[in-house]
């Protein structure tokens, strides 16, 4: 665990539960996604901003987050700018490009819909534990523990894979086979990557079943999943984040619903 991981974890945010953390994201993200215009994106994104500090996230740390959000939503808002449809006054038109007057507005809404979608979910998830998330979608949700577990063990592989994959590295530069060839070199690493994580898949799953993890019946687990109070409290104003979003977009006119009638 990182510096960065273990001060998250430590505010008011990192003692929800998981399950309510997915809830509150996707409540917001739900009625934003149907729609596609600038007014009821602003609006929650501007009701985030004034949540976010409440979040135990220190500046720094929300910054190293959520930076390649920052980056994605404005070249998504460019690529929609220049070749998204045309409508209204044409401003530039060369070749594929056509920047007009709609297509800026799409653009404009495409990128504060960005914003406003990824970065609560950045926020909450950014102080989960892989662990906590299986005992919640396991016992809040009741999702089958047998796909919970593997779904869990999996995921605890991916630190292994790293480093796995910088072990070959240094073991290839001691041989001497890894100083020229980038892309054999990346072939053939991914291939011993691939082996490797096939054999390690195979004995993590025959100890996984010698241990009694794919018995029938109900299973017990060793951590409680609490959902009380503070769990409700977030869904709520999750909730409440969207119906004002969506309010104020019927309420001017703006509301886009994008599977409507064109």
């Amino acid at each position: 665990m990182t510096l960065l991981d273990a001060r998250a974890r430590t505010g008011m945010v990192a003692r929800i539960n998981p399950v309510a953390k997915l809830a509150a994201s996707g409540l917001i993200a739900i009625p934003l996604v149907l729609t596609l215009d600038w007014l009821s994106a602003g609006v929650a994104l501007l009701l985030e901003c004034l949540l976010i500090p409440f979040a135990g996230l220190r500046w720094r740390e929300f910054w190293v987050r959520t930076w390649p959000v920052w980056l994605a939503a404005p070249l998504t808002a460019l690529t929609i700018a220049l070749y998204g449809e045309a409508s209204g006054e044409i401003y530039v038109e060369w070749f594929l490009v056509r920047v007009s007057e709609g297509s800026l507005v799409l653009a404009l809404a495409t990128l504060v819909r960005v914003l406003a979608i990824a970065l609560p979910s950045v926020v909450l998830f950014v102080t989960v534990d892989p662990t906590d998330l299986a005992d919640g979608l396991a016992q809040v949700v009741r999702l089958p523990a047998r796909f919970v577990l593997g779904a869990l063990a999996g995921l605890r592989m991916i630190g292994l894979f790293l480093d796995d994959w910088r072990a070959l590295e240094l073991a290839r530069r001691a041989r001497g086979v890894a100083d020229r060839g980038r892309i054999r070199r990346f072939l053939g690493m991914a291939f011993a990557l691939l082996v490797l994580s096939i054999r390690r898949g195979s004995k993590l799953a025959t100890a996984m079943e010698a241990r009694g993890f794919g018995a029938p019946g109900r299973r017990t687990w060793a951590r409680e999943s609490p959902f009380g109070g503070r769990e409700w409290l977030l869904l709520a104003i999750g909730a409440l984040i969207a119906a004002i979003a969506v309010g104020a977009a019927v309420w001017a006119g703006t509301w886009n619903f994008i599977l409507g009638p064109s």
